[in-house]
């Protein structure tokens, strides 16, 4: 067993390389079953003179890795299968950014946890996601097996019954729509957005045959995104999420409110309401106990929940020291585990530069300064001995090293694994993107200090100009897109809103509501207003006109990102009928999308270009481990005097280009290789 072992981590390195080893089959005249235990599950192999198979069995689909055989296999009896990763294991180095919406889906947070990093899911939006994946079809049928096991079956065949359509919805009919939130949300929408986050936590920790992964399994959030919030977080916690992260914002009260739903108690989460008076006590409030009482199972609030940890999004090292004294949570650190700190150049919303304050006539990208920086080993002096992680251009195997012998614990990547084959962005969006990262265009990302009504600076991907001509100011289907009978919607063909045409064409509607602000209307009552939708709703509500010159609807675009963007029907100013228009996209990336070129390899069976979040974090890992096993051969010598080296050495040499060559052909079948 000892040998066995020693031949993984030091020889073969990843199990993958074990199929190198078919060749000694001929040699042998015995059956060798042999079981691994590795960071991404139990591995099983066979050995015999007339087959060699080998069989990833923590892969619920037992994929078949290589096989070469005439005669069908013997039957092979599998091991148990090990966790990829206890949670009693280290931290992860490697966390993969949570990107919305849906970026960041549960497939891909999946794969990166089954190798031993974290895996993040984005819950920005979900409760949309959710009812709209279900009007689609539910292609696959992945939310339906994920809600046969929601402990509430009621509430689950509620939202099946209301939204879920065989076969999906006609391409050119608009998704059926969700009320918005509110103070007071509707129960529909508490319960989508509970169902929606659980299904997409419980799909990330389990196999396609429902077997749990053991992968840790992060769940991401917009403090700005305010209203949805807790809500969210309760569907994330019954499906067990290990983490949650959340920036674009200062998430003070974050760390009490998951104390309080961990024992399923009353909890709330301070509004913040334009026009309101200081005294005035404004907030959400979800009562777990009332929730289940009104679906008619109040015993589900007895069962205590796992409370996960909880990593805030900071800028600075005085962000981080507040949280640490202000934030409501129990414990040293007030409920706080860790930290991410995000430089200026990561993708999505920016934390403003120092002393920054938004004009509208001033359209230029924010300008950062050294204040706006901060030092690896400075930020270890302030945290307190708790673990933190760097991103923002960190997306590097060089700048991984940096950190980890910084005294930090890792990174945070997000645009690398944006657009990796496991992401949730659309995908012929997705070609689109290395198609012009393979033709070596430089990509130019714009922080644009306009574009969210957030009013935080904004990264926006400026794509080549690959659309078709339009004829009119309105954006019609029939000019978007070239739609056969039954062919479903994309927005492959569709230019984006960062070209300034497709901008000033769109219709300035807000349907969804995620980033709208509230305020006290003249009544005294509480209204909701958006600086991207209508400009005379906006100032009829009291809103400054000057604050939505630039605002876009993020809200929509992001979900366009994702595969679902809405279908309305619009009046036509030429003819006075109706058209059909669809929502267009708006692409976020890091500034450092250009790094991406380099993992990028063609499938030779489509011809599409692309790679896996395996190639990202071993090239993420690859300098790291490579300096690790240095420091191993260094430390394993006896007398450091002699000259020498040793099998080890040999077999390391031999592989090292051929680790490289694997990586580039990965995917390629076997055949064709041969």
């Amino acid at each position: 067993h000892k040998t066995t072992n020693n031949i993984t981590t030091s020889y073969l390195g990843t199990s993958k390389k074990l199929s190198k080893m078919h060749s000694l089959s001929s040699s042998l005249s015995i059956l060798l079953l042999v079981n691994i235990g590795s960071p991404r599950g139990a591995l099983s192999f066979v050995v015999s003179p007339s087959l060699t198979t080998l069989r990833k069995i923590s892969d619920s689909k037992s994929r078949l890795l290589y096989k070469s055989s005439t005669t069908p296999p013997p039957p092979l009896t599998t091991v148990a299968t090990t966790p990829a990763r206890p949670k009693t294991q280290t931290l992860p180095k490697i966390i993969q950014g949570g990107m919305g919406v849906r970026i960041s889906s549960w497939n891909l947070a999946r794969e990166v946890s089954k190798m031993g990093e974290l895996g993040v899911i984005s819950g920005t939006a979900m409760d949309v996601i959710f009812v709209r994946e279900l009007q689609d079809g539910d292609h696959g049928g992945h939310f339906r097996r994920a809600l046969a096991s929601f402990p509430n079956q009621a509430m689950a065949q509620r939202a099946l019954d209301k939204y879920f359509i065989p076969g999906g919805k006609a391409p050119t009919k608009p998704y059926r729509s969700l009320p918005q939130w509110t103070l007071e949300p509707k129960r529909q929408l508490e319960e989508a957005a509970i169902l929606g986050n659980y299904c997409e936590v419980w799909l990330a920790k389990h196999n396609d045959d429902d077997s749990p992964t053991g992968g840790l399994i992060g769940m991401n959030l917009l403090t700005k995104v305010a209203l949805p919030t807790i809500h969210s977080l309760y569907g994330a916690m019954l499906a067990d999420v290990d983490y949650v992260i959340m920036g674009a914002g200062i998430p003070i009260k974050i760390p009490g409110i998951l104390d309080a739903l961990a024992g399923h108690h009353d909890c709330s989460l301070p509004i913040e309401i334009s026009g309101a008076t200081s005294d005035e006590d404004n907030a959400i409030a979800f009562s777990p106990n009332q929730f289940w009482k009104g679906s008619g199972t109040r015993d589900l609030a007895k069962k205590q929940l796992r409370r996960p940890s909880f990593l805030p999004i900071v800028s600075s090292t005085t962000l981080a020291q507040s949280l640490l004294k202000r934030s409501n949570g129990s414990g040293p650190t007030r409920g706080i585990d860790g930290f991410v700190i995000e430089m200026n150049t990561a993708g999505g919303h920016n934390a403003p530069p120092r002393g920054w304050h938004y004009e509208p006539e001033d359209q230029g990208e924010p300008v950062y300064g050294k204040k706006d920086m901060v030092d690896i080993k400075s930020f270890a002096k302030v945290a307190k001995g708790l673990p933190f992680w760097f991103a923002g251009s960190y997306g590097r195997k060089d700048k991984l090293c940096d950190v980890l012998n910084g005294g930090g614990n890792g990174v945070q990547v997000g645009t690398l694994f944006a657009l990796a084959d496991e992401s949730g962005m659309e995908s012929a969006m997705k070609q689109n993107i290395l198609t012009q990262l393979v033709q070596q265009h430089k990509l130019k990302v714009f922080t644009d200090p306009a574009a969210s009504p957030t009013g935080f600076p904004f990264k926006v991907l400026e794509l080549e100009d690959d659309g078709p001509p339009t004829s009119s100011s309105i954006k019609m289907l029939s000019e978007l897109l070239e739609l056969e009978d039954d062919g479903p919607i994309t927005t492959s063909s569709m230019k984006t809103l960062s070209d300034p045409a497709v901008y000033n064409a769109r219709p300035r509607v807000c349907n969804l509501g995620y980033l709208r602000t509230p305020y006290i209307q003249p009544d005294g009552k509480v209204g909701y207003r958006c600086p991207s939708e209508d400009v005379k709703d906006y100032v009829a509500k009291g809103g400054e006109k000057s604050a939505t010159v630039g605002r876009k609807c993020l809200c929509n675009a992001l979900c366009a990102d994702a595969g679902f963007p809405q279908v309305r029907h619009i009046t036509n100013p030429v003819t006075g009928e109706k058209d059909l228009y669809v929502e267009p996209t708006l692409v976020t990336t890091g500034d450092d999308v250009n790094q991406c070129a380099q993992l990028i390899k063609r499938n030779r069976m489509d011809g599409t270009w692309g790679y896996s979040a395996s190639d990202v974090v071993d090239y993420l890992l690859s300098d790291w481990k490579k300096s690790q096993r240095k420091a191993e051969k260094g430390r394993a010598r006896v007398n450091p005097n002699r000259w020498g080296y040793s099998s080890i050495d040999v077999a390391e040499y031999l592989l090292d280009g051929f680790e490289e060559f694997e990586r580039q052909t990965k995917g390629v079948p076997e055949l064709m290789l041969l």
